[in-house]
């Protein structure tokens, strides 16, 4: 039996987009769906476009390229923006699982998985995009010294972004946060 690789690529459960330079050149339907938007209109855009914000996105690309270098693979939950259709601009949570085609080069080629967090972990509004980069890497069990070195800030600069967090959510501690974070 004769697989057809292509239809399987389309129809898979999960989003899927291959991508060079951070362009994408293929996406599947899932990916089309979750973020509002058409085949078309995707192919050829800069991921920019299903990021909240230029920084995000440029952050983001500085953050994963050593880690694609060095492992080949890279994985995160982050926020994602929605595209087009009557959800456009909403943000949502959304795990993203990566590989790089080439280790030496981790942006050139790429295959990257999405998958829609949202109706498990909703986005709380009124979060800066460092907040949010925080967030996500409390509700993965870093400490704020992985966190620091993740985001290449100061474990002390994560400890202020941490306590914004248990302000803002009225959190007690940093167990009550996540709970409260993955809870929504």
């Amino acid at each position: 039996m004769d697989i057809d690789y292509h239809l399987a690529f389309d129809l898979a459960p999960v989003g899927l987009v291959l991508s060079r330079n951070r362009t994408i050149v293929d996406c599947n339907q899932h990916v089309c769906e979750m973020f509002g938007i058409t085949p078309e209109q995707l192919t050829g855009q800069s991921f920019q476009i299903l990021y909240p914000s230029a920084d995000e996105f440029e952050r983001t690309g500085a953050r994963i390229a050593p880690i694609l270098n060095r492992n080949g693979t890279y994985a995160d939950d982050r926020i994602m923006k929605r595209v087009d259709g009557r959800f456009k601009g909403e943000t949502f949570w959304c795990h993203v699982t990566g590989r790089a085609l080439n280790r030496e080069s981790p942006h050139e080629a790429g295959i990257w998985s999405f998958e829609d967090l949202s109706a498990s972990r909703p986005v709380k509004t009124g979060l800066t995009a460092r907040e949010r980069e925080v967030a996500a890497h409390l509700m993965d069990g870093l400490t704020s010294k992985q966190i620091g070195r993740a985001l290449s800030i100061s474990h002390r600069t994560v400890e202020v972004y941490r306590a914004r967090l248990m302000r803002k959510f009225k959190a007690s501690t940093t167990a009550d946060l996540v709970h409260r974070l993955l809870s929504g």
